[in-house]
């Protein structure tokens, strides 16, 4: 079961997708939203929140988090019929490898009000010499973290991402342009977007 409150490398850059948030945000949505940590705090910052994970498990453990503060659903999001321009504000975090890529970025844009903002904290492999030499420093960041943050999980189904760091980058600003894009410490990787408009 899920702890209240742990640290790992997803919570670590929850911080980034928060900042994220425009103000006065109305509606957001947390695609792939596991144990609802994430949604609850966007909850201090957006008239509503929705999360959305098609993992039944991580839904009840959200439901369960939430106390009132955000509504959760169970489904795939490239499934589930969102209108468009619904959203103020879209996150991802670490679930867009789960995903196929080229679909959930539009699909993420779709559901933006025109201005709203896009956050993205995702994985990417490792799969050449310079990918695990800019991967190093990682190493000792994270034995520091480890020892002065109380580690947990939300036990959320783990898969290994397929598109390298390159093809991330490449991929991400060909289906949005503008986007901007940024390797992060911890074998993270951050997009940040606004959509076009008022």
């Amino acid at each position: 079961m899920a702890q209240a409150g742990y640290w790992n490398h997803n919570v670590h850059y929850q911080p980034f997708i928060l900042a994220a948030v425009p103000p006065g945000c109305g509606p957001a949505l947390d695609v792939g939203c596991g144990d609802g940590m994430l949604a609850c705090r966007l909850a201090g910052r957006c008239a509503e929140v929705t999360g959305i994970d098609r993992d039944p498990r991580m839904i009840a453990l959200a439901r369960a988090r939430a106390d009132g503060r955000a509504r959760f659903i169970e489904a795939d999001f490239l499934t589930c019929p969102f209108e468009a321009a619904s959203f103020d504000f879209v996150c991802a975090n670490t679930s867009l490898h789960h995903m196929d890529f080229t679909a959930a970025l539009p699909a993420m844009a779709r559901v933006l009000r025109p201005g709203g903002r896009l956050a993205v904290i995702g994985l990417a492999a490792d799969k050449s010499i310079a990918d695990l030499l800019a991967a190093a420093p990682a190493v000792p960041a994270d034995r520091f973290c480890r020892a002065i943050r109380h580690r947990g999980e939300s036990g959320a189904p783990i898969m290994d991402p397929q598109m390298t760091w390159r093809e991330v980058r490449i991929e991400a600003a060909r289906l949005l342009p503008g986007t901007r894009y940024r390797r992060r410490l911890l074998w993270r990787y951050s997009l940040l977007w606004r959509k076009p408009g008022a």
